[in-house]
């Protein structure tokens, strides 16, 4: 396992090294995937040559790489008008949502106010919140590519944490921070059926 600051990196592995690979994971972020900024956009036209030249390896986004790949492979990511999707939500799964994921429905952790308004071409949606159409997207061959715009990794103290210190700030509104609090005792389904996921298109058996 390897890990690689986005931000600060001046290089990315080069193809003889990415061969090497079962996956790359795109992790959440603070930043906004939609800025026209250098790193982002070296990151987009990296993901982009990996998704196109390198099929064996698997491409995994979690919220910000949700995003990131979106707009890697012909999406846009967007300010969602400025509200915040924060805490447990409740999905509405597609067909195709319920056969990934083993279930009629889930509920997973939230933490963004930018989303991927649109599923880009080639991939084919999992599920939808009202707030955000786009939840999870996923190619079909073999599921080289899988993206979703929660936060399965998140456990409750995780987002109670995030929302205390982000309201007290006045990143997040008192009206999202009173309705995260409302929910925070829904039940997470991002490990045990998200994360179960995930390690299924990784081919590791659990």
């Amino acid at each position: 396992v390897s890990r690689i600051s986005t931000v600060t990196s001046t290089s990315y592995p080069i193809d003889d090294q990415v061969d090497t690979y079962d996956a790359i994971v795109l992790t959440g972020s603070a930043a906004s995937a939609y800025e026209n900024v250098e790193w982002v956009n070296k990151l987009i036209a990296y993901i982009s040559h990996i998704a196109e030249s390198k099929p064996h390896v698997k491409l995994i986004g979690i919220c910000f790489g949700h995003q990131i790949i979106g707009r890697a492979l012909g999406g846009e990511c967007v300010p969602n008008g400025g509200r915040w999707e924060v805490g447990p939500m409740p999905l509405d799964l597609t067909d195709l949502g319920k056969q990934v994921f083993g279930v009629e429905s889930l509920n997973v952790q939230e933490m963004h106010r930018d989303h991927v308004p649109a599923v880009p071409p080639t991939f084919h949606l999992l599920g939808s919140t009202p707030l955000s159409l786009n939840q999870g997207m996923a190619t079909l061959k073999d599921i080289h590519i899988f993206a979703v715009q929660g936060h399965p990794e998140f456990t409750q103290p995780i987002v109670d944490g995030l929302v205390e210190q982000r309201a007290s700030s006045g990143v997040i509104d008192a009206e999202a921070a009173a309705d995260a609090k409302r929910r925070q005792f829904w039940q997470n389904d991002g490990v045990p059926v998200v994360g179960k996921a995930i390690w299924g298109i990784l081919g590791v058996p659990t």
